[in-house]
C-alpha cells in the first residue's frame, strides 16, 4: 500500500496540505477560508442576541449551520439548490453534522442565550467538503466567541 500514489501525485498516506486564513470577510463576527488540498470552502460565524424559540428562558445559547456549494464547485456545473426550493438530503445531513459537531465541543450555557449562526459555503470542492466545513466552522465560532469574550 505504500507504492500506491493518488492521482495528483499524493501518497496513500500523505495528506493534503492544509491552510486556514482567518478573517477573511469583514462582517463576521468570524469567517475563515479553509482550504483543504484544492477544497476550498468559505465559514462565517454570526452571533444574534437570541435563540430559536426551544431555547428560550432555558440560559442556553443555540449554534445551528447552514450547508452549500457554489454551482460551479465541482467539475460540472449544479444548480442552486435555492432556486429548486429544496435542499438535497445530502446537504441537509452535512449541515445536521456541522452543527451537531459544534454544539457537543461549546459550552452553551456560558454562550448565554444567543445564536451562533454558521455558514459554510463550497467555493471549489475537490474531497473532504465536510471535514473542511467542520473544521473552518470550528475557528470562525471561536473567532466570534473570542471577539464576544474581548467585548465583555
Amino acid at each position: 500500500m505504500t507504492d500506491f500514489i493518488r492521482s495528483g501525485q499524493r501518497a496513500a498516506d500523505q495528506l493534503r496540505p492544509v491552510r486556514i486564513t482567518r478573517g477573511f470577510t469583514i462582517h463576521a463576527e468570524g469567517s475563515v477560508l479553509i482550504e483543504f488540498g484544492a477544497t476550498r470552502v468559505l465559514c462565517t460565524a454570526s452571533v444574534e442576541e437570541k435563540v430559536p424559540p426551544h431555547k428560550k428562558g432555558s440560559g442556553e445559547g443555540w449554534v445551528t449551520a447552514e450547508y452549500g456549494m457554489l454551482p460551479r464547485a465541482t467539475h460540472t456545473r449544479g444548480s442552486r439548490e435555492a432556486a429548486k426550493g429544496k435542499q438535497s438530503g445530502r446537504t441537509q445531513e452535512i449541515q445536521r453534522l456541522i452543527g451537531r459537531s459544534m454544539r457537543a465541543v461549546f459550552d452553551l450555557a456560558a454562550l448565554g442565550e444567543r445564536t451562533i449562526h454558521l455558514d459554510c459555503d463550497v467555493l471549489q470542492a475537490d474531497g473532504g467538503t465536510r471535514t473542511a466545513a467542520i473544521t473552518g466552522a470550528f475557528v470562525a465560532a471561536q473567532d466570534a466567541v473570542s471577539k464576544l469574550l474581548a467585548a465583555g
